[in-house]
């Protein structure tokens, strides 16, 4: 058997809150709530279970999406509708910019819990 990602916790302030934020930018299904969880899940059926938690709990973490161009237009215009601040780097020295790495288009944002979201439209090195 070949070794897959088929699932990860993502500690939250509120589930609901961050499931649906992010189901929203990417066009995604929120799922039924299955004990602490509130489950997306995303094309390679990997599953995102966003389970609230303290929030000194939280250790911001960093999830980056690899996304079509037509999807990165959709989740950017809604990133821009919404008001959401957003960077071309990690470091957050590029605001209001998004990056052209490897000949794609990408851009870093925060999460309603203080996790770094990138979406991406080429992987690195690719």
């Amino acid at each position: 058997m070949s070794v897959e990602l088929n699932h990860t916790i993502i500690h939250s302030r509120d589930n609901r809150e961050s499931a649906e934020f992010l189901a929203e930018l990417l066009g995604l299904e929120v799922g039924p709530e299955w004990g602490p969880f509130v489950p997306v899940v995303l094309a390679n059926d990997v599953t995102l279970d966003f389970a609230t938690v303290p929030e000194e709990s939280i250790t911001p973490q960093h999830y980056a999406f690899l996304i079509s161009e037509a999807e990165f237009d959709a989740a950017f215009a809604r990133i821009q509708e919404l008001g959401i601040a957003y960077y071309a780097d990690p470091h957050l020295k590029h605001p209001g910019e998004i990056n052209h790495n490897d000949g794609g288009r990408g851009v870093y944002f925060p999460d309603p819990s203080g996790h770094g979201m990138e979406l991406i439209t080429r992987p690195y090195g690719g």
